[in-house]
């Protein structure tokens, strides 16, 4: 299979087979919406499988199994912030709950528009310092420092509803760090919204709307981008079949972290986190991972 890496952009998925790529599927698609990140599991699986990196192409198109994830599962939701802010505008009613709501996700997504166009090249290069296993396993265990401190020092007792202009400013630059592999946009938004004393499981609705534009516009940029690379058919049957997978995970990935969220708090995240970044520091270190 033609190998496109040498222009630059890197494809490694292309070369994976049909079960390698469904595993990776189903991986990417947990991963993408739990606090975890899902580029850290896409680097870390393949090398301890001795399998070809996918590239960061794929973790950037598969996104977009997120986004169907996302809109499935909060439908109501998405519906209420459309037609809520439409029929705000037509009527002059700024003070709309579902206009405000999408006036914050909006202004929250402009922070890492910039940051991604201003990254691209060097995040989709391929061998990009970004995704080195030390840089992620750095990630890992800052991030879980934040979100253990989110969960020491605040209090969780605001609602979606109560979302100020601030908040969403604040979360949205958070989210700019999820371009760092290891980091998570989830797990970075999640982390900031704690902070700001939201409830669990609002902070993670606020970071799942939030992600909507943010993983549509990454997502759709990666396929014209691979669209425009002249991928062989056979690849684009890889990542179509990937996709597929994906959002199944990704879906039972939103449901069972809702729900897990309403009695329970992050530490177990916080842990995992914590055990990986540790493992990846010492693997890399020791000649154990390159």
């Amino acid at each position: 299979m033609t190998n496109i890496c040498s222009t630059g952009l890197d494809i490694g998925f292309a070369s994976l087979d049909y079960l390698q790529i469904g595993i990776l599927g189903i991986i990417q698609g947990i991963t993408e919406l739990l606090p975890v990140s899902s580029t850290a599991h896409m680097r870390i699986i393949p090398a301890l499988l001795g399998w070809p990196d996918p590239g960061s192409a794929f973790s950037a198109a598969m996104q977009l199994a997120a986004l169907a994830a996302v809109v499935s599962y909060f439908w109501r939701d998405v519906r209420q912030v459309v037609t809520g802010s439409v029929g705000a505008v037509r009527q002059g009613d700024y003070n709309n709950q579902w206009f405000k709501l999408a006036v914050a996700i909006i202004l929250a997504t402009i922070p890492i528009g910039i940051a991604g166009l201003a990254l691209s090249s060097t995040l989709n290069a391929c061998n990009s310092p970004l995704r080195g296993l030390m840089v992620i396993g750095i990630s890992c265990v800052v991030m879980a420092v934040l979100l253990a401190a989110a969960e020491l020092s605040c209090r969780h007792r605001r609602t979606v509803g109560e979302m100020r202009l601030r908040d969403a400013l604040i979360v949205g630059i958070a989210q700019v760090g999820a371009l760092i592999p290891g980091v998570s946009r989830s797990g970075s938004t999640l982390t900031a919204a704690l902070f700001l004393n939201f409830k669990r499981e609002e902070a993670a609705r606020f970071s799942f709307l939030l992600g909507l534009p943010a993983i549509a516009l990454a997502g759709l940029k990666e396929l014209w981008v691979l669209f425009h690379a002249q991928l062989p058919a056979e690849a684009w049957a890889h990542l179509i079949f990937g996709l597929v997978i994906a959002s199944i995970s990704a879906f039972f990935a939103i449901w069972g972290l809702m729900r897990f969220l309403e009695k329970f708090s992050t530490w177990p995240f916080v842990i995992y986190r914590a055990v990986l970044g540790v493992f990846l520091i010492v693997a890399v270190s020791t000649g154990l991972l390159g």
